[in-house]
């Protein structure tokens, strides 16, 4: 994989967080051609309030880490959309019901979707035949010449 471009090593930082706290969908959206206040979406599913809120928190805690910039953070109590924005990237954390609501992915159906997997390193490299690379014996030689009875 090439070097990651700033943003981009954020957004792998982002995913890896909520991949360790579990988020579901996790999807991310290249949408630098078509937005002037953002390259990258990061969307995320969470199963409750409290699964938003931790998964809010890893967010800062890695951005913070990694001495990112948080412009702001819009969250209300209860509202199931919690928005983390670095300018460079948003990352947008739902309840199942107001991720399906709104459809983020829909409006952005133009933005270039970023492999999640190949960003995390899960995607493997295709495998090689069984028998490619492995030794194989020589056959047994055999002894020619009369044999003992």
């Amino acid at each position: 994989m090439k070097a990651l471009t700033k943003p981009l090593a954020l957004v792998k930082l982002c995913c890896e967080a909520l991949a360790e706290k579990k988020a579901a969908d996790l999807r991310v959206l290249d949408i630098s051609k078509q937005s002037s206040i953002t390259d990258y979406l990061v969307l995320a599913t969470g199963t409750s309030e409290p699964h938003l809120r931790a998964l809010r928190v890893e967010v800062e805690k890695v951005l913070d880490a990694a001495k990112a910039h948080i412009v702001g953070i819009e969250t209300a109590q209860d509202s199931g959309w919690t928005v983390v924005d670095t300018f460079e990237i948003m990352v947008h954390l739902f309840t199942t019901e107001n991720r399906a609501k709104y459809r983020l992915e829909s409006l952005w159906k133009d933005a270039v979707e970023v492999s999640v997997p190949s960003l995390l390193g899960l995607v493997s490299k295709p495998k090689a035949p069984k028998s490619a690379g492995k030794r194989v014996a020589s056959p047994k030689k055999r002894k020619i010449g009369p044999s003992k009875k």
